[in-house]
């Protein structure tokens, strides 16, 4: 899992690396999932079992993908202007957003303590973004809208993982994007001007392909509950890649904006591991008494 965040972070640390050097966001974009797919077609064989990728409910994967891409191609958007530790700060709103949304879309509502941390994570943007004092700016809509579409990417990913395969879910989430991107490039005309840049845009696939299957192997060798916690190591990474890389460190406002956000999200995951054994505990108190009556 801390891998997985280190190559998200390279991820997209090349991303602003591109942009800024003048290179399209839409090739930007284009560029990491079409790799993806077929670094995702080399590794998993698609040749010997298709079967596995066959898509039971096709435009569901297509919405998805879509999600995929609008959330991607807005982060890269907020990149040009924000520092990696912003952007970052946004995203790890998302899963305060799913708690939300989960009540409405999945039946799943939150209590009013998650609530109240719901809360005190959107407290934690505005810290961020000070709507109103001259700091909040189109960088951080675009985080935001990022941060949104992601959050129901996340939505449909669990709606969909009872009736799909994890295989086609891998690869129609970048291959959807990359068919969709298709008919808008020939509207980009910034391409990478020399071989490095090039090297770095082949790249932008390997690390996220390569997340995403370090992201599988790790659900498949912990639970949900012990590994929630890691994403936010990526705030480490992504501080310390900004740094290194851009020279920009994050002001005081947007480490405690953070620091916030991390915490309301910590809590958030630590009362959902408390109310998950409560429930278990309850399931196996009425499975002993009905046992004794029987």
């Amino acid at each position: 899992m801390l891998s997985t965040y280190v190559f998200f972070t390279f991820l997209d640390t090349s991303s602003k690396y591109l942009v800024l050097a003048g290179v399209s966001a839409l090739i930007v974009a284009w560029a990491r999932f079409t790799v993806h797919v077929l670094l995702v077609g080399i590794f998993l064989r698609g040749w010997r079992e298709p079967s596995r990728f066959r898509a039971n409910n096709l435009p569901a994967h297509i919405l998805r993908g879509g999600l995929l891409f609008g959330s991607t191609m807005c982060n890269v958007m907020a990149l040009k202007t924000l520092q990696l530790a912003e952007t970052t700060s946004i995203y790890f709103f998302g899963p305060m957003v799913i708690t939300a949304l989960a009540g409405p879309l999945l039946g799943e509502w939150a209590g009013w303590r998650r609530w109240l941390a719901i809360l005190s994570g959107f407290v934690g943007v505005l810290v961020i973004t000070r709507p109103g004092v001259g700091v909040f700016g189109v960088g951080h809509l675009f985080a935001l809208g990022s941060m949104l579409s992601n959050s129901f990417y996340v939505i449909m990913t669990r709606r969909m993982s009872a009736s799909e395969s994890s295989e086609s879910l891998i690869l129609f989430s970048a291959l959807a994007p990359a068919v969709l991107l298709l008919p808008m490039l020939p509207f980009s005309h910034s391409l990478p001007q020399d071989g490095w840049h090039w090297f770095i845009l082949v790249m932008l696939g390997v690390f996220g392909a390569g997340g995403h299957w370090m992201l599988v192997q790790a659900y498949r060798l912990a639970t949900t509950t012990a590994l929630a916690p890691y994403p936010y190591s990526q705030m480490v990474w992504m501080i310390l890649s900004g740094w290194i890389i851009f020279h920009q460190f994050p002001d005081r406002w947007t480490l405690v904006g953070a620091a916030i956000i991390v915490a309301s999200g910590l809590y958030i995951i630590h009362r959902e591991h408390r109310l998950r054994l409560r429930n278990r505990t309850t399931v196996d108190v009425e499975a002993e008494a009905l046992a004794k009556k029987l």
